[in-house]
């Protein structure tokens, strides 16, 4: 325990190297793949609950929520393998590569086809993560709106000829997306620690997922407990960010006032 504190873990047993620096080594590629991924369920979730709770009830609102219900339904590392099958040379197309993060010859590329190759080799695996990641944050998103839309400051707002667009993106949007914000870094762990270890086996990228599957296959125990470690610290470190976003975006959220 007291080497864990100081982040010794030890060597690895079939790497020539100390479990710490894997650990370094890795990192990016999971935090690359999961800040993405959360990017880009945000930029969706939050336009399409905000018009299904301004269209509750309506065609819009009914069938996106089939789609939100398969989604959900679906893990993200099913839709993987069907990403691979269909677009990364399985059965059908060769238009994705299906190994690692980069090109071979990446280093001597120029800074715009670097950059291009990057985003084509996460392309896939983001959006294998984003299928099957939206559907909460959308749900959230539409409740929170519609918790909002109906309280008494909207009917006196609306009483006072104000535009509905001024109401819904000037109160409304400000009051309904405090409990949204502040869970992003919630929800990026959330994605570190579902579908991301799976998508990260899928497709070979060499993240700290890749790292504690090959290590219990190979029974490398010190890379087992030394990526666990990693995981449980990323999480109590977001959930504390979290809970700290909450009071910085509502002051009003004051424990110490009330004596907890």
């Amino acid at each position: 325990m007291g080497q864990y504190l100081v982040f010794d873990f030890g060597d690895s047993f079939f790497r020539d190297q100390s479990v710490l620096s894997l650990v370094i080594d890795k990192l990016p590629v999971s935090i690359s793949l999961g800040l993405w991924t959360t990017l880009i369920i945000y930029m969706i979730s939050i336009p399409l609950g905000v018009a299904k709770a301004v269209r509750d009830g309506q065609s819009f609102d009914i069938w996106s929520s089939a789609v939100i219900i398969i989604g959900y339904a679906i893990p993200g590392f099913l839709f993987a393998i069907l990403l691979v099958v269909l677009f990364a040379g399985g059965s059908f197309l060769d238009w994705f590569p299906l190994r690692g993060l980069t090109s071979p010859d990446w280093e001597t590329m120029s800074w715009p086809k670097k950059i291009a190759d990057y985003f084509w080799h996460i392309a896939l695996p983001v959006l294998s993560l984003v299928i099957g990641g939206f559907a909460g944050l959308t749900m959230l998103t539409k409740n929170s709106f519609m918790e909002e839309i109906h309280k008494q400051y909207v009917i006196t707002a609306r009483s006072k000829g104000l535009e509905e667009n001024r109401i819904l993106y000037g109160h409304v949007f400000r009051n309904a997306m405090l409990i949204v914000v502040a869970g992003f870094p919630s929800a990026l762990m959330d994605v570190l620690f579902t579908g991301a270890l799976l998508v990260e086996i899928i497709f070979s990228l060499d993240g700290l997922g890749l790292l504690g599957f090959e290590a219990v296959v190979n029974r490398d125990y010190p890379v087992m407990f030394g990526t666990l470690f990693a995981f449980t610290l990323l999480g109590l470190v977001f959930n504390l960010i979290s809970d700290v976003m909450y009071h910085i975006i509502d002051p009003r959220i004051d424990f110490e006032s009330r004596g907890l």
